[in-house]
C-alpha cells in the first residue's frame, strides 16, 4: 500500500505530456556513402506537425567531456542536410523524418580545441547520443520533452552507393573496349579514315623527294598533358616512316623532359624500322622554355631551311598562328592536331590538314594499326554511340511521363544520369 501511494504521488508530480509533443522511435546510425564524421538520425513523425512546429535535436558525446549541442529541424523538411539520393539508395519513409548530423560542424569549437588531428579523428569516431523533441512556436527549448536517446558512431565507408550508376557505366564501357581489343587481335577492324592522317604518308614522301627536312613540334605543355603524350606517340609512328625513307627530321623542344622522352621514342622507332644507324641524337634539341623566344627561333630555322612538311601536334598557345603562318610561307605541307580549342581556328586557316580534338588521340591508332589502340578506339566510338541511344530513349520516356502527368515516374530515369 505504501509503495502504491508513493507511485501515485510520483506520477502526479510528473507533468502531463501531450501526444502532440511525442515523436516516434528515434534511430541513429552511421551516415552511409560518406568518408566519416556524420550520423544519420531518423525519428517517427509527431502528430502535432503544423505551422511553426519544429523538431529540436539534442546531441552529446557519450563518453569523455560533456559536449552538448542542439539544433532545429523544420517540420516537414524530411532531410535537412540530407543530400538528394537515387532511388536505389533512398531510405525515405512518409512516416519518418531524417536529418544528417555533421559532427565536425556541430562540434567545431570542441574539436578545434583538441591538440592534434589524431585526437580529432578519435573524437569524431566516438559514440554520440541523440534525442528529438517537438518544439511549438514560441516555446522554450528547456521545456521541450526529449525522446529516448539513440547512440551511434561515425565511420568512413568503402563504397558510395550513390555512385553505383557511374560504376555500372564504367563496367559496361570497359567491357565494350576490352571486347573490341580482343576482336582486333583476331581480325582487322575497319576505322573511318581521316584525311589529315592519310596525308602523313604524302607529307613524308614529299619531303623525301625534295630532299628537305621535316619539322615536328610537340607543343608547349609537359608530359603530364594528354595531348603531349598523344603528340609523342604520333612522333614515334612518323619516325618509323622517316627511318624507312631516310628523311631528315627536326624536333625542336621547349620542355627538356619532353625532349628526353621524344629521343627515346625516336630511337626505338628507328630500331623497329631496322635503321638504328640512321638515328641522330641531335634530331631532338632543346631551344628555350620562353614562349616567344622559342617561337622566334623555330620561325628562323623554318625560314632558313624551308622544310617540306611541318607537323604541329600537342597543346599550343598564342604561338600557334606565328609558327603555322611561317611554315605556310615556306611552302611546306602542314598537318596540325590539337585539343586547344582556342587555337583551332588558326591551325584550320594556315594548315593543309587539322586534327580536331579527339582526332589527335586517334591518330596513333590509325598510323600504327596496333590491336590494343585500334580496339580501344573502336570500343570508345561504339560505347559513346550506345550511350547516345540510351540518352535518346530516356529523353523520350521523360517527355512521355511528363506529358502524362506522372512526374514521380520520371525521377528514377533521371537518377541514372545524375552525377551523385
Amino acid at each position: 500500500m505504501r509503495r502504491f501511494l508513493v507511485f501515485l504521488l510520483a506520477f502526479g508530480s510528473c507533468p502531463a505530456v501531450s501526444a502532440q509533443e511525442i515523436v516516434g522511435e528515434v534511430t541513429a546510425r552511421d551516415a552511409p556513402d560518406d568518408d566519416g564524421g556524420r550520423i544519420l538520425l531518423s525519428w517517427g513523425r509527431s502528430a502535432g506537425e503544423g505551422p511553426g512546429v519544429e523538431y529540436l535535436v539534442r546531441a552529446r558525446r557519450s563518453s569523455g567531456p560533456g559536449w552538448v549541442r542542439s539544433f532545429r529541424v523544420p517540420e516537414g523538411a524530411d532531410g535537412a542536410d540530407v543530400e538528394t539520393e537515387p532511388f536505389w539508395a533512398d531510405g525515405r519513409s512518409p512516416d519518418r523524418r531524417r536529418t544528417v548530423v555533421d559532427l565536425s560542424r556541430l562540434f567545431a569549437e570542441e574539436l578545434g580545441s583538441l591538440p592534434d588531428d589524431t585526437a580529432r579523428e578519435g573524437a569524431l569516431g566516438a559514440p554520440y547520443a541523440f534525442s528529438v523533441g517537438v518544439l511549438s512556436a514560441g516555446a522554450d527549448e528547456a521545456a521541450c520533452v526529449a525522446s529516448a536517446e539513440a547512440t551511434a558512431s561515425a565511420r568512413g565507408n568503402w563504397f558510395n552507393r550513390k555512385k553505383a550508376n557511374n560504376f555500372l557505366y564504367t563496367i559496361l564501357f570497359s567491357g565494350i573496349i576490352l571486347g573490341f581489343i580482343a576482336t582486333a587481335r583476331r581480325k582487322k577492324l575497319f576505322l573511318r579514315r581521316i584525311p589529315g592522317i592519310d596525308a602523313v604518308e604524302e607529307a613524308i614522301g614529299r619531303a623525301t623527294e625534295m630532299g628537305r627536312p621535316i619539322y615536328f613540334l610537340t607543343g608547349r605543355s609537359g608530359m603530364d598533358n594528354i595531348s603531349t603524350i598523344a603528340a609523342t606517340t604520333i612522333l614515334g609512328e612518323v619516325s618509323r616512316k622517316v627511318a624507312r625513307y631516310d628523311t631528315k627530321i627536326q624536333v625542336p623542344h621547349t620542355n627538356p623532359i619532353v625532349m628526353a622522352v621524344s629521343q627515346e621514342i625516336m630511337k626505338q622507332a628507328y630500331i623497329e624500322a631496322g635503321r638504328p644507324d640512321a638515328f641522330r641524337e641531335d634530331a631532338n634539341f632543346f631551344v628555350t622554355e620562353d614562349q616567344f623566344s622559342y617561337t622566334a627561333a623555330v620561325d628562323g630555322m623554318m625560314v632558313r631551311e624551308k622544310p617540306a612538311a611541318c607537323f604541329f601536334m600537342g597543346y599550343y598557345y598564342a604561338e600557334a598562328l606565328l609558327l603555322a603562318e611561317t611554315g605556310s610561307s615556306t611552302g611546306a605541307i602542314q598537318i596540325a592536331g590539337t585539343d586547344a580549342e582556342h587555337q583551332l581556328p588558326f591551325f584550320i586557316t594556315t594548315c593543309d590538314y587539322t586534327l580536331i580534338g579527339e582526332e589527335l588521340y586517334a591518330a596513333s591508332a590509325y598510323l600504327s594499326n596496333h590491336p590494343v589502340l585500334v580496339g580501344t578506339l573502336r570500343g570508345q566510338d561504339v560505347g559513346k554511340a550506345a550511350f547516345m541511344v540510351f540518352l535518346a530513349v530516356a529523353g523520350v520516356l521523360v517527355t512521355v511521363f511528363g506529358l502524362a502527368g506522372k512526374p514521380g515516374a520520371v525521377d528514377p530515369i533521371l537518377d541514372l544520369f545524375r552525377p551523385f
